[in-house]
C-alpha cells in the first residue's frame, strides 16, 4: 500500500509551529483596559472594525474624559456660577479665579487620597488630623533646623507613617474602617498639640516656604500668575487618575473595593495593598498640612486643618464614588472639590456668614451619600431583573 500509493499516509498540511514561551506570555497577557486574554481581543476588534480609521467627535471624547455620570456635577457647577454672577460681577476676575484655584489645593489633595480609600471600601475620618500634625512638624523643622526642604520631607513622611497606623490597626486588629480612624482622629489631633510647643501654632517664617503656600508661576504682563499650591494638585490629580485608570494596582483598587472575596482568590493581596493605600493616603494629607504652614506661615494643630475630612469626604462621594466601594473617580472627585470650593468663594463674595456654608456642605454630603445609594439599588434591581430573565 505504501510502495504503490506514496502520498496516502504522508501529512500534507504544514506542521504546526511550537507554542513557545513567548507566545504564551503574549496570549494570555492582561490587556490595558481589563482585556484578559487574546480571545476577548479578538472579539473587541471584530466588533470595532467597522470603525477602524473613524475618530470620535470632540464632544463624545470630552464625555469620555470627565465620565458621563459627572454630567450631572458640571450642570450643577454651571447653574451655580450663573447664580453667583447674578449677584456679583468680581466672581470672573482672574484674580478671582485664581484664588479659587489655590484655595482649592489643601481640600484637593487630601481628596484624591481619600478616593483610593473610599474605592477600596474604607474611610479615613482622621486625615485633617493627620494634616494638623504635618504642619506642626513642617513648621518645627522650619523654625529649629532652619530647611525647608527637611520640613516639607519630614511633613510629607508623618503623613505617611500615620496612615501607616490607621492600616495596622485594621488589617491587624480587625477594627472596621469607620471606628479605627475615628479613635486615630482624635489621638493623632492630640499628638498634634502636644508636639507643638504650649499647643500653640509654630512660627515658620520662610520666603521659599511661603512660596508652596502663595507664590504664582507664569505671571506674563497682567495676567497674575498660576497658584503654585494649585499646580501641586494638578500633578496629584493627574498622577492620582493615572493610577487608578492605567495600572494593575489601580486596577486591583477597584477589585477589592467591589468584591473582596474574589480579589483575595484572584491573588491581590489586600493586606499589602491597604497599606500602600492609607501610606499614599496619609501622604497627601501630610502634603495639605506642609501648604497650610507654607500659607499661613506657622503650623496649626487645628485652626487651618478642621473640618477637612468633612469636605474631602463629601467631594468624594458628590464625585461618584459609592460608601461600598468599587466605584468612584478622580476626575468625578475634582469636580466636585471645584464645586465645593466655588461654593465657598461664592457665600464669601456675597456676604453669608461661615455657619451657612457648613450647613450648605453636611446638606451636599446627605446629598451626595443618598444619591449613591439610590443608583446602587437601582443597579442591584436591574441584575436581578437580568438574573429572572435570563439575560433577556
Amino acid at each position: 500500500m505504501t510502495a504503490r500509493y506514496p502520498n496516502r499516509l504522508k501529512n500534507t498540511t504544514p506542521p504546526k509551529k511550537p507554542l513557545s514561551i513567548l507566545r504564551l506570555v503574549r496570549a494570555t497577557w492582561p490587556r490595558p483596559g481589563g482585556k484578559r486574554n487574546c480571545v476577548m481581543n479578538a472579539i473587541n476588534h471584530s466588533a470595532a472594525a467597522p470603525n477602524m480609521g473613524r475618530k470620535d467627535p470632540l464632544a463624545r471624547r470630552l464625555l469620555k474624559l470627565i465620565g458621563a455620570e459627572n454630567l450631572s456635577l458640571m450642570i450643577a457647577l454651571a447653574i451655580m456660577v450663573a447664580l453667583i454672577c447674578s449677584q456679583t460681577e468680581f466672581f470672573f476676575s482672574a484674580r478671582n479665579i485664581l484664588n479659587i484655584g489655590q484655595n482649592m489645593a489643601v481640600m484637593g489633595l487630601i481628596a484624591v487620597g481619600m478616593t483610593l480609600v473610599i474605592v477600596s471600601a474604607g474611610l479615613d475620618i482622621s486625615v485633617g488630623s493627620i494634616a494638623g500634625c504635618a504642619s506642626v512638624v513642617c513648621a518645627l523643622m522650619v523654625s529649629q533646623a532652619g530647611t525647608v526642604l527637611g520640613g516639607v520631607a519630614f511633613g510629607i513622611g508623618i503623613g505617611a507613617i500615620l496612615g501607616l497606623v490607621n492600616a495596622t490597626i485594621i488589617n491587624y486588629l480587625r477594627v472596621n474602617p469607620v471606628v479605627a480612624t475615628l479613635a486615630t482622629f482624635s489621638a493623632f489631633r492630640g499628638v498634634a498639640f502636644l508636639i507643638a510647643p504650649g499647643g500653640r501654632p509654630v512660627g515658620a517664617l520662610d520666603p521659599n516656604l511661603a512660596w508652596l503656600g502663595s507664590g504664582r508661576i507664569l505671571q506674563i504682563g497682567s495676567f497674575p500668575g498660576l497658584p503654585v499650591a494649585f499646580i501641586i494638585l494638578i500633578i496629584a490629580a493627574i498622577a492620582g487618575h493615572f493610577i487608578m485608570t492605567s495600572t494593575v494596582f489601580g486596577r486591583s483598587i477597584y477589585s477589592m473595593g467591589g468584591n473582596p472575596a474574589a480579589a483575595r482568590l484572584a491573588g491581590i493581596k489586600l493586606t499589602r495593598m491597604r497599606f500602600i493605600i492609607y501610606a499614599i493616603s496619609g501622604a497627601l494629607s501630610g502634603l495639605a498640612g506642609v501648604i497650610v504652614t507654607a500659607r499661613t506661615s506657622s503650623g496649626q494643630p487645628a485652626s487651618g486643618t478642621q473640618g477637612l475630612e468633612l469636605e474631602a469626604i463629601t467631594a468624594v462621594f458628590l464625585g461618584g464614588a459609592l460608601l461600598a466601594g468599587g466605584k468612584g473617580t478622580i476626575m468625578g472627585t475634582m469636580l466636585a472639590v471645584l464645586l465645593l470650593a466655588t461654593l465657598s468663594n461664592g457665600m464669601n463674595l456675597l456676604g453669608i456668614p461661615t455657619f451657612y456654608q457648613l450647613v450648605a456642605k453636611g446638606l451636599l454630603l446627605v446629598i451626595a451619600v443618598a444619591i449613591g445609594q439610590w443608583r446602587l439599588a437601582r443597579a442591584e434591581r436591574r441584575q436581578a431583573r437580568l438574573a429572572a430573565t435570563g439575560g433577556n
